[in-house]
């Protein structure tokens, strides 16, 4: 199957080479700059274009793309062959809708850098298609590259994202706090590191909500008040605040 990607940010960068390493044969790379281009394409060996004018006779085209540009590249080609694949959690399928035949999703779900490595065999992979055949070339594609692979419709990957967006991106920017406020007293991040992986090793044996500790779980307002006068920054002051009394209100009932 030849297959073209729209786009080589990290989504692009990890799934192209995961596709390529499994013998899937990449022919071209898009991308609006030519640096992120040649960059990709130089590391899977193929050609690159800066232009929407792709390679018609591709079997199927990848949009790996913000989710903001999946409209307006999808409504700029002039050619409905081929399947028509997004990446996408947040965006429905029928963003393809009356523009191509054959049409899905392959979203997976799992956060990427294209610094860092992925291990693509364990990452879950969600296959949306708009007819069987193009599901079935989906859970092909899918089952290549991950033993973790499942059917979600639209409305059940958006849902996930949204999951997905409190459980990774919210709690990154978490770090990013965490990692300013122990700055202020000359220690590392690193020192929270043993912190970080047991609490993420936790949920394996125990619920999210039997794992909850802290003074908001105990409902400590002295350390709590105390905490929260320390805290220079406003925008951490609300956050801590209102989180505070999220766990504290859910733990009451």
């Amino acid at each position: 199957m030849k297959i073209v990607f729209i786009g080589a940010g990290n989504v692009a960068t990890h799934l192209a080479w995961a596709l390529k390493y499994q013998g899937h044969d990449i022919v071209q790379i898009y991308s609006r700059t030519k640096p992120s281009a040649q960059k990709l394409a130089l590391k899977i060996n193929t050609e690159f274009c800066t232009s929407l004018e792709l390679l018609k006779e591709a079997d199927m085209y990848i949009y790996a793309i913000a989710d903001n540009a999946l409209k307006s590249v999808i409504s700029r080609l002039e050619f409905s062959s081929g399947m028509h694949i997004h990446t996408a959690g947040s965006v429905s399928i029928d963003v393809f809708e009356n523009k191509f035949h054959n049409y899905g999703v392959l979203y997976p779900l799992q956060t990427f850098s294209k610094e860092k490595d992925v291990d693509f065999s364990v990452i879950p992979i969600f296959v949306e298609g708009n007819n069987e055949a193009t599901t079935d070339v989906l859970f092909s594609i899918a089952n290549s590259l991950s033993v973790k692979t499942f059917k979600a419709t639209s409305d059940e990957r958006i849902r996930l994202h949204i999951a997905a967006v409190f459980a990774c991106n919210f709690t990154n920017y978490f770090y990013t706090i965490a990692s300013e406020l122990v700055q202020k007293s000359n220690i590392p991040f690193e020192i929270l590191e043993p912190l970080i992986a047991e609490t993420a090793s936790k949920i394996k044996t125990l619920t999210p909500f039997d794992a909850q500790t802290g003074p908001a779980r105990r409902n400590d307002v002295v350390t709590m008040n105390k905490q929260y006068d320390m805290i220079e920054d406003e925008n951490q002051k609300l956050i801590y605040k209102f989180i505070s009394s999220c766990i504290t209100d859910k733990y009451k009932k």
